[in-house]
């Protein structure tokens, strides 16, 4: 028998620093994820917080048939070396009629391919921020990309007022109900965000979580 999906859940295709990051986040915010990803061993790594994920060799239709990818209401490609497969995927899903298709773009022209063929187009690392509909509604917010009603994720520019502190002095996870995803510094992202890493005036946090824990997060940072 077939397993039934929440038509809300989210579908993932490719689990690089971006994806990674993204199906966590997501699962612990209490969204269904589904996760597909050719190499086996990154899965293994996340076999035990997340329940739907699928090895496989090839993205097909019947692939994006049974396992749920093709029920969702959000799809997000995070295919980031392969140019060429992440606009093929993207295409086929698309195609397929899922109401919102988010792609991983690595260049401006890559961007403007994804966005032709139907898709939204989000630049995690360096890029991200000056593309998305919620930009500069705070001095402090690059970037702002709602994936539901009560998650969303943000690239907030951090001032002084949590400058020269480390992950646990800050404390976003208990303060506002936030969690780092990644730190970009100097054009680079730091994906691991240890509790003494310490966070540095301009630093731009890519953090997830409601709407209103990000609000609270851009009031405090504008002190």
């Amino acid at each position: 028998m077939k397993k039934e999906f929440d038509p809300n859940a989210f579908g993932i295709i490719g689990l690089g620093r971006f994806g990674l990051a993204l199906a966590l986040e997501l699962t612990k915010a209490g969204k269904q994820v589904i996760v597909l990803e050719i190499e086996a061993e990154k899965l293994d790594a996340i076999k035990d917080q997340i329940e739907n994920i699928y090895p496989i060799k090839t993205i097909t239709a019947e692939v994006l048939e049974e396992s749920g990818i093709s029920h969702c209401h959000t799809v997000i490609v995070c295919i980031g070396k392969d140019i060429e497969s992440n606009i093929l995927v993207t295409m086929s899903l698309v195609e397929l009629g899922i109401p919102r298709v988010i792609a991983k773009a690595t260049s401006t022209n890559h961007g403007k391919v994804l966005e032709r063929i139907g898709a939204e187009a989000v630049f995690p690392e360096v890029e991200m921020g000056t593309r998305l509909a919620h930009s500069l509604v705070s001095t402090g917010t690059l970037d702002f990309l709602e994936l539901c009603e009560d998650f969303s994720i943000a690239n907030i520019i951090l001032s002084t007022t949590f400058a020269n502190q480390n992950v646990a002095q800050v404390n976003l996870r208990k303060r506002f109900h936030l969690n780092i995803i990644v730190v970009i510094r100097n054009d680079k992202a730091i994906s691991e965000i240890g509790p003494e890493l310490v966070l540095l005036e301009g630093d731009v946090l890519v953090v997830g979580g409601s709407n209103e824990a990000i609000k609270k997060f851009e009031r405090a940072n504008e002190l």
